[in-house]
This record gives C-alpha cells, sequence and structure tokens, in this order.
C-alpha cells in the first residue's frame, strides 16, 4: 500500500464509503505479514515509494507465487528480480497477466489501471557497454520502467568504438539520470561521466576474461573513476541501479 493508496482509503472513511472495520481489515497487514517463510513489508511504498520487491533467487517457485499474491492482495501488483523459468512459470499459472522478460530475468504484473509514466518521472537512460551486459542492463531498464519512469536504451556502445557512443551524444544529454552497464575493464562509466552534467550510476558486470575476476576489476575500474559525478553499484546489481535511479528522479 503506497501514500496515495492509504490516503483514498481514509478518504473513503471519512465520507462514509468504507466502513472503519472495513478498512482495518485492509490494514491489518501493517507494518508486515508473517507468512512463516517470509515477512512481508507491506509497509516499504510508505517508507520509500516502491513496494517490497521479491528476490526470487533461492526461493522455491511456491513461496514466490505466496509472496507475489499477498503483494498483489495489498498493491494490485508486484515486481520479481532474478527470475527463473520455474519461478516465471508459476507466477504466470497464478497471474496470468503478469509480464515475464527472460533477459532481465524479472516477473511484475503492474496495477489495473496505472497511468503511463508522465514527464515529470523523469526519463533513465540505460547504456551497455556490450551486448554480453544486456541481461544486466535490461534489468535495471525493466525495474525503472516498472516503477514508473521512462526509459531508454541505448546497447552496444563500449570503449572499443568509442565513435558509437559519441554519435548518440544528444541522447545521453538529454537523460536525467544515466545507468551506464559494463564489463571488461569498466571504462564506459567514466567517458559518460566526462561527457554530461547529470548523475551517472555504473554497474559493473561479471562479464570478461580471466583477469576481470567475475567482475571485480570493472568494479574497482569505476570506483576508481576520475569523472566526477559518478557512482557505483555492486556487481551485476542493474536493480540496485534502477532503484537508486528512481530516488533521484523522484527528488
Amino acid at each position: 500500500m503506497n501514500a496515495q493508496q492509504l490516503g483514498t482509503l481514509l478518504a473513503d472513511v471519512a465520507a462514509g464509503r468504507l466502513a472503519p472495520d472495513a478498512a482495518l481489515d485492509r490494514l491489518r497487514h501493517l507494518p508486515y505479514e508473517d507468512l512463516t517463510f517470509a515477512r512481508i513489508d507491506h509497509h516499504r511504498a510508505l517508507r520509500q515509494g516502491h513496494q517490497e520487491v521479491v528476490f526470487c533467487e533461492g526461493k522455491t517457485p511456491e513461496q514466490v507465487v505466496a509472496i507475489c499474491q499477498r503483494l498483489a492482495a495489498m498493491s494490485g501488483g508486484f515486481l520479481g528480480t532474478r527470475c527463473g523459468e520455474a519461478h516465471a512459470a508459476a507466477v504466470r499459472g497464478a497471474f496470468p497477466a503478469a509480464v515475464w522478460t527472460p533477459l532481465a530475468r524479472t516477473v511484475h504484473l503492474l496495477p489495473e489501471g496505472r497511468p503511463e509514466a508522465s514527464p515529470d518521472a523523469g526519463t533513465i537512460l540505460v547504456v551497455s557497454a556490450g551486448t554480453s551486459d544486456l541481461p544486466v542492463a535490461e534489468e535495471a531498464a525493466v525495474v525503472a520502467e516498472v516503477f514508473g519512469h521512462r526509459v531508454e536504451r541505448l546497447a552496444d556502445v563500449g570503449v572499443a568504438g568509442i565513435h558509437r557512443l559519441l554519435a548518440s551524444s544528444e541522447r545521453l544529454r538529454q537523460a536525467d539520470v544515466i545507468i551506464v552497464v559494463a564489463g571488461m575493464e569498466g571504462a564506459l562509466p567514466s567517458v559518460v561521466g566526462g561527457l554530461v552534467s547529470v548523475p551517472v550510476i555504473a554497474v559493473p558486470t561479471s562479464v570478461g576474461y580471466g583477469a576481470s575476476f567475475g567482475g571485480l576489476a570493472a568494479l574497482l575500474g569505476m570506483l576508481n573513476s576520475c569523472a566526477a559525478g559518478v557512482t557505483v553499484v555492486n556487481i551485476d546489481n542493474g536493480f540496485g541501479a534502477a532503484a537508486a535511479a528512481s530516488r533521484i528522479c523522484g527528488r
């Protein structure tokens, strides 16, 4: 339940359209609901602006479905990340309208009647260095879209062919926040950071040969960026980058 939904609930009680007992039943599971294997934080949207997101990896399909059912009952929708095929099949069996994006490994259901993203929601540009970085980049893009932002994508513009990035300089300048996803040596965020005046969120990926150490080389390279305004999230953490970008746009 988010702030708008809570406000509507209170207004309905005040106007006599909803009985206090019925409203109490809606609020019964705030601030969390105990399913034994999970304590669902229904209060999170009030605190942080977005409801709890389901990290599917490590959970059984049945556990994921149960959590999604309770989230949907309270808010009308849900978002799951690191969603495998078995998770997606189970969720879509319970929610035929749910959208599974295999590349991003996400599954989501939007609340019925949710409006399209407005210009005030800000534009988040997701830039990926190589095609191999697309799974992480697409996770960031889908999460940002579910969070209500306009998202643009710019793929395969790594520093090995820097002219590809420079050809899209205008698109870089038009974004409100830029998420840059790169593996190997992780140089692309520094280049982007040197071209724009907006926040740049760097996402190192585990893409690369042996000396990339599963993304550690890219992580260290991004942390040592000489470009101002570049911040860094964890390896392969497209979700974290989208959450940070959403909060920046929300301000």
